[in-house]
């Protein structure tokens, strides 16, 4: 196969929050780096002159442009991390053809690439590949401060411990998870028409220190942030009781994944494709979210908006299990930890939601 060795990384989208924090650790264990971002993500500047200064080379260019790619040279390995994250692109503030020429194109040419230089390649997708219908049917009770599934009935590929790979991806997944799932089906088939060692990541949230927030996207930092801001906070659908939940992830865990399936390229075809999440016991949910902001800074109250909004879901944690069992990986950073970490970054850092875009 060819991409056995990691001595260059080429990372796409290696300015925004995860590609950088990824950029920084794989520099940092001896890597050559280079990542490549078109910056159009409102934030992701801060992180050219950090990354620099750890010795990466920062190219400014987009991947849906082949011809951006070439200043790359000849990586081993290629991370797939450009993305449009939101699962509201195409619907809202963005139109559905450049979430597609950007999620699903860019994809594209990143495996191109991959394959005329023998690099192995990494995409991280996402847990909203899973069908929506099926997640916002199931029964769930009210535990406490947050939702918990019922399960009263059998549906393939889901417990109390989250959604595993088995669960349905067919429609509806919204219009970003199908370009993320999309991209999923392009690189595996180039995995097997030309024998390139390929992972999917089905990343849960994941969140640390200097990630940029918004109520759609980075909702760990965005919330702690606007909550010692004494920003407005609402709890959106749902009837207004911020039951909802996520599992969170730190980039560092990511890392070490990532690690492993470098070093041993050569799994069966049915384990190119795993969740790679916090799961149950770092999943959260927005009250108690807001619980937590309560014990750390002044107490305030989320105002109730019982209007649902496209593609939400009521709960969402990604079950783990398999990732467990085919790379003896777990992730190591709880959310206590998480939130601590953030929670710091915001006091120090009294100018980051403008600097995230949130006006």
């Amino acid at each position: 196969m060819m991409g056995k060795n990691a001595k260059s990384i080429l990372i796409l989208g290696g300015c925004g929050f995860v590609g950088a924090e990824l950029a920084k650790m794989f520099s940092e264990d001896g890597a050559r780096v280079s990542v490549i971002d078109n910056l159009s993500r409102e934030g992701s500047f801060v992180n050219v002159s950090t990354l620099r200064e750890k010795g990466v080379a920062v190219f400014h260019g987009d991947i849906r442009e082949p011809d951006d790619l070439k200043v790359a040279g000849e990586p081993d390995w290629i991370v797939d991390a450009a993305a449009n994250p939101s699962v509201l692109a195409g619907t809202a503030d963005f139109t559905s053809r450049p979430l597609m020429m950007q999620n699903l194109g860019g994809s594209i040419n990143a495996i191109e690439f991959a394959k005329d230089h023998g690099a192995g390649f990494i995409l991280l997708s996402t847990s909203r590949v899973y069908n929506i219908d099926l997640l916002s049917n199931l029964e769930f009770s009210k535990k406490g401060m947050r939702f918990e599934p019922s399960l009263r009935g059998k549906t393939l590929g889901i417990s109390k411990i989250g959604i595993s790979e088995k669960f349905s991806t067919a429609p509806p997944i919204s219009l970003y998870g199908s370009s993320k799932l999309a991209s999923e089906i392009v690189v595996l088939e180039y995995s097997c028409a030309f024998d390139i060692p390929v992972f999917v990541n089905r990343c849960g949230v994941i969140a640390g220190a200097g990630q940029f927030g918004k109520p759609d996207q980075g909702i760990f930092s965005f919330w702690l942030n606007a909550h010692l801001r004494r920003r407005s906070l609402s709890y959106i659908g749902f009837d207004g009781s911020g039951s909802q939940v996520r599992d969170c992830l730190h980039p560092r865990d990511l890392y070490r994944l990532l690690q492993s399936q470098i070093k041993k390229p050569e799994v069966s075809p049915g384990d190119r494709v795993v969740n790679v999440s916090g799961g149950i016991e770092n999943s959260m949910s927005l009250a108690e979210l807001n619980g937590w902001c309560d014990s750390r800074w002044t107490k305030r109250t989320a105002t109730e908006a019982g209007a649902d909004r496209k593609y939400d879901l009521p709960w969402v944690v990604l079950d783990n299990s398999k990732c467990r069992q085919v790379w003896g990986w777990a992730p190591e950073i709880g959310i206590e930890d998480i939130l601590t970490e953030i929670a710091d970054h915001a006091e120090k850092n009294p100018e980051w939601m403008s600097i995230s875009g949130v006006t």
